[in-house]
């Protein structure tokens, strides 16, 4: 039972990596969401294309052993992911290097130029590339609404041109039902007039033959 409940979440989990300052930097999260919030990212960097999920066998092993916790190595180099990742060598030499001192008003020198840690460059560089990245989604998400609003418009107008034809052909056909409906009737009317004036003929053609019959029989006698 304790194996089960330890090999559940790795299941679950996935290894996202993302370049941001001078770190590349890794997590197990459940989802791209999780990974963003772990990262502090207000933007989805998955989007913009600096961040995605990766199978690497070292960096998933990593990431798994210590699961939503970011870790980091130097941009661009083929460490291993840890928590207290040094900085990239060639910035870690420049501050390594000792600086020559100035032959005239070392203390105003000084005074004139203050050391910048190491941490500073690279939270000012993470908030520089997050601030891209948000406005980048930004742009693309009003670029979406754009192009979301010209399609509706397009579609209503589509669509009123299809209900103005159906609702043409609606009122044809209701005023050529009318027009027959007229016709039958003036049609029903003749034919009775018709049946009325060869009923009248059939009377008046019985009476004239009985008539005729009777002064021919009349006639043989």
């Amino acid at each position: 039972m304790p194996d089960k409940q330890k090999t559940k979440p790795q299941r679950k989990l996935r290894t996202y990596q993302t370049s941001l300052g001078f770190y590349d930097q890794a997590v197990a999260a459940p989802s791209m969401k999780a990974a963003l919030q772990a990262w502090g990212a207000s933007s989805n960097l998955f989007h913009q294309g600096v961040a995605k999920e990766t199978d690497d066998p070292d960096v998933v092993a990593a990431t798994m052993a210590s699961p939503g916790v970011v870790l980091r190595r130097p941009v661009g180099s083929d460490d291993p992911f840890t928590e207290n990742a040094q900085l990239p060598t060639d910035l870690a030499d420049d501050e390594a290097k000792p600086k020559r001192r100035p032959k005239r008003k070392p203390k105003a020198e000084s005074k004139k130029r203050p050391v910048r840690t190491a941490h500073k460059i690279s939270r000012k560089a993470d908030d520089e590339a997050a601030r891209k990245a948000a406005a980048a989604f930004e742009k693309e998400e009003r670029r979406r609404e754009a192009e979301r609003r010209k399609e509706e418009a397009a579609h209503a107008k589509a669509r009123a041109r299809r209900d103005k034809a159906v609702a043409a052909a609606e009122a044809a056909l209701e005023e050529a039902r009318r027009v027959h409906a007229a016709r039958i009737e003036a049609i029903e009317a003749e034919r009775a007039a018709i049946d009325e004036r060869a009923e009248a003929e059939q009377t008046r053609w019985d009476k004239q033959r009985r008539k005729l019959e009777d002064a021919l029989r009349r006639a043989r006698e």
